[in-house]
């Protein structure tokens, strides 16, 4: 049988693609090599017959825009918990919750860094909202640009100059600048800072002295940065991709690895699966990482110059997961149980995150992590029974290529630093532990296929991102072989789980198509 369009990994970017597709009325195939959809957004087992958020745990970047496009509530989707409060926990027990540009201790105390929080946030948010129609739709040609694509900059010229002389300069001056310097000239460096220097590095091989990462940070405070839980996890919000996929006339295939791209005349005509199928189409769309997509079509398909490029992507992971299972729900001395079922932040100040960088680039293990933590089980009990739970920990700094090598007893080394962390805010923290899983870089990459683990599937800072992600040449989706798209999260605007490059990649797939049939 043959397919307009042929969507390698259900991911939620490419079920994304497979569903705009489908609603235009195109026949869609989407070819999964494991069993369920979500990809790094799936659920898995985390211990037996426990299932939870192995990768990623929280939705934060999926916008009204793209849940009505792709009929996602109609399919399923709904939320545990929804704007979650972040809490930057302090070693001296004054623990500080944030919520959106409010800064309060944890116990409702007025905090010394409130007003200036609130001021660089809100400007943030302004900023990134700039940025936000940039993110919504392809970015604009390096060359021969067109009369909407001009509209669009102009649109952006205008939205700066509209903020005022005062934040017109800001926002030219710090755009490329790094974190670092940025929150620091305005916050003293401590829970706070960290809080925000945290989500302008999560998952990248950067500090926040690294340049760029402003813009990072802009990026991850479009629509005002809020975090949600899925109800039954991230998997269950991948199940809702599933359905309207499969209601819009998608065909999904599990268990279905592709081998190679069948290539004919300069053009992909299909792909052949490892079981030695060939399944023929006009159009493949991979969710893969440029590389890997490469490899799959032949690098002799390619020129020289295209393939140094794509080799030459930044994608150095540097990010862990560790997840652990309690037999008893933890207790932080001073949060309420809406607090403990939100974001909880080990970031002590922008120098300790910088030295834990420092480590990572020598290979060395988290001596003092990093932490981004989830108790998703807090939020929706029917993650689990029995009175357990589930503590999911996002690990920042923690090298693909450890100086010991990864093995069963740096793996466990890796535990025992977050378990060790986590007790100075709760005591009894280590004897709840009755399951853990590790997964290092170099598991994410076996797990899910991104190059060197990267969770972005490229490094998301300010030479690889906009109209220059993942590298000039192949910024608009479209590679140099006919027929062939990337539109997984190497793509612009990047990673984190907001189906944009997904959306945006069908959309140019459909007008390439209109041009060929009037042409």
């Amino acid at each position: 049988m043959r397919y307009d369009s042929i969507v390698i990994g259900a991911g939620h970017n490419g079920l994304a693609a497979a569903i705009l597709l489908a609603k235009q009325g195109k026949s869609v195939l989407v070819l999964e090599k494991n069993a369920v959809p979500g990809g790094m957004a799936a659920n898995g087992e985390i211990a037996d017959g426990i299932q939870g958020p192995q990768l990623a745990h929280l939705m934060g970047g999926l916008g009204k825009a793209e849940i009505d496009a792709l009929d996602l509530k109609r399919h399923g989707l709904t939320f545990a918990a929804q704007s979650i409060p972040t809490v930057a926990l302090d070693e001296s027990g004054r623990h500080v919750s944030l919520r959106g540009s409010e800064a309060s201790f944890a116990d409702g105390g007025a905090h010394p860094d409130a007003a200036a929080f609130k001021t660089l946030r809100d400007r943030m948010v302004r900023f990134a909202d700039k940025l936000a129609t940039l993110t919504q739709r392809p970015p604009p040609r390096l060359d021969g640009i067109d009369l909407r694509e001009a509209a669009s900059l102009a649109g952006l010229a205008f939205g700066i100059r509209g903020m005022g002389k005062t934040d017109a300069r800001e926002f030219m001056r710090v755009l490329l600048s790094n974190a670092y310097d940025a929150i620091l000239d305005e916050i003293d460096d401590g829970v706070v800072a960290g809080a925000l220097g945290l989500d302008a590095v999560m998952g990248g091989h950067i500090g926040p002295r690294s340049p760029g990462t402003v813009l990072t940070l802009m990026y991850r405070s479009i629509g005002g940065g809020a975090r949600h839980i899925p109800a039954g996890g991230m998997g269950g919000a991948m199940r809702a991709f599933e359905a309207s996929a499969q209601a819009a006339g998608v065909e999904i295939r599990y268990g279905a690895g592709v081998h190679a791209m069948i290539v004919e005349d300069d053009r992909v005509a299909g792909v052949l699966l490892a079981d030695g199928t060939e399944i023929r189409s006009a159009s493949v769309l991979s969710s893969l990482d440029p590389r890997s997509t490469m490899m799959l079509a032949g690098p002799a398909h390619f020129d020289a110059e295209m393939v140094r490029r794509i080799r030459k992507i930044r994608a150095k992971g540097c990010t862990a997961k560790v997840n652990l299972v309690l037999n008893d729900a933890p207790r932080i001395e001073g949060l309420t149980a809406g607090q403990m079922s939100g974001r909880l932040l080990v970031a002590p100040s922008l120098n300790r995150m910088e030295l834990a960088f420092n480590r990572a680039k020598y290979g060395e293990l988290p001596e003092d992590p990093i932490l981004e933590v989830t108790i998703p089980s807090l939020a929706d009990p029917s993650l689990t029974t029995g009175g357990k739970h589930i503590l999911s920990a996002v690990v920042q700094y923690t090298p693909y290529e450890l100086k010991d090598g990864w093995s069963d007893k740096t793996r466990a080394a890796l535990a025992k630093a977050v378990v060790t962390a986590l007790a100075r805010y709760d005591s009894g923290m280590a004897g709840r532990v009755t399951a853990q899983q590790v997964l290092t870089p170099m598991d994410i990459e076996a797990l899910t296929g991104a190059p060197g683990g990267h969770w972005h599937h490229g490094e998301m800072i300010a030479d690889q991102m906009l109209m220059l992600r993942p590298a000039p040449g192949i910024d608009r989706y479209a590679l140099p072989l006919g027929g062939l798209y990337l539109c997984g999260a190497s793509c612009h605007p990047g990673g984190d789980v907001t189906a944009l490059p997904g959306c945006n990649a069908a959309r140019i797939v459909l007008a390439q198509e209109t041009r060929r049939a009037a042409a």
